[in-house]
């Protein structure tokens, strides 16, 4: 019985972004992405209990790829297709098929899945964007696009090559070969865990003081102090 709470976590991660996918269609973005940060709190849970029940199986590993993949691959990107549509009624000239380049992104997020789930490099450290990161970031930028910013702002996030440039950009930060730092804590030592304490006291600073535009800052700062502290590859 307790080797399925771990699945039972991940499935509630599922049930999650699945729920996002259908708060984005409904135009309900600021729905989707508290729902979404439910999935991120499933998402640690489910690997916090597997390893504390010592559960660990094939089974609960494909099914967490999977989730990730709709919660952190799709619903970010149906986003971002939603986003090219609010800059459509803006009144912005775009080709048609333009929005349509937001399916980048949970093209290479299954991609990226995909490799981690074989790439025995990153059990230390991870290779390419994680896909939690790359939602946050899209998340926080629809959020400040559409609530937190003057219409100056807003008119840069929701200009269509600005969206294009970050779906492009994020995209293949998702599959680079670029080792960053892993997020998991596996003991209590500082010099091992130097890199994620500065991240997250920095990103708590900085929430404190931005609220959730902070969020905007997270991959900027996971991918410097990735190069500051960078992971020894073996």
């Amino acid at each position: 019985m307790k080797s399925f709470i771990p699945n039972l976590l991940t499935l509630a991660n599922l049930a999650c972004g699945l729920l996002a996918i259908v708060s984005i269609f409904s135009g309900n973005i600021s729905t989707a992405a508290w729902l979404v940060g439910f999935s991120l709190v499933f998402d640690f849970l489910d690997g916090f209990m597997a390893r504390l029940l010592r559960v660990h199986s094939e089974l609960g590993k494909q099914l967490d790829s999977l989730a990730d993949l709709v919660t952190f691959g799709v619903a970010p990107g149906f986003l971002m297709f939603k986003l090219f549509r609010f800059a459509m009624q803006g009144g912005e000239p775009i080709p048609e098929f333009l929005p349509y380049i937001a399916l980048l992104i949970p093209l290479f997020s299954a991609l990226r899945l995909a490799k981690f789930n074989i790439d025995t490099r990153q059990a230390e450290y991870f290779i390419g964007m994680p896909t939690p990161a790359n939602a946050i970031f899209i998340f926080s930028l629809a959020l400040m696009a559409l609530y937190g910013s003057n219409d100056t702002t807003q008119a840069i996030l929701l200009h269509p090559f600005f969206l294009t440039a970050i779906t492009v950009l994020t995209s293949f930060l998702l599959v680079a070969e670029l080792p960053l730092m892993s997020l998991k804590v596996k003991n209590a030592s500082w010099s091992d865990n130097r890199g994620r304490i500065i991240l997250l006291v920095v990103l708590g600073l900085l929430l404190v003081i931005f609220r959730f535009r902070a969020l905007l800052f997270i991959i900027p700062l996971y991918l410097v102090l990735s190069l500051i502290f960078k992971p020894h590859q073996k």
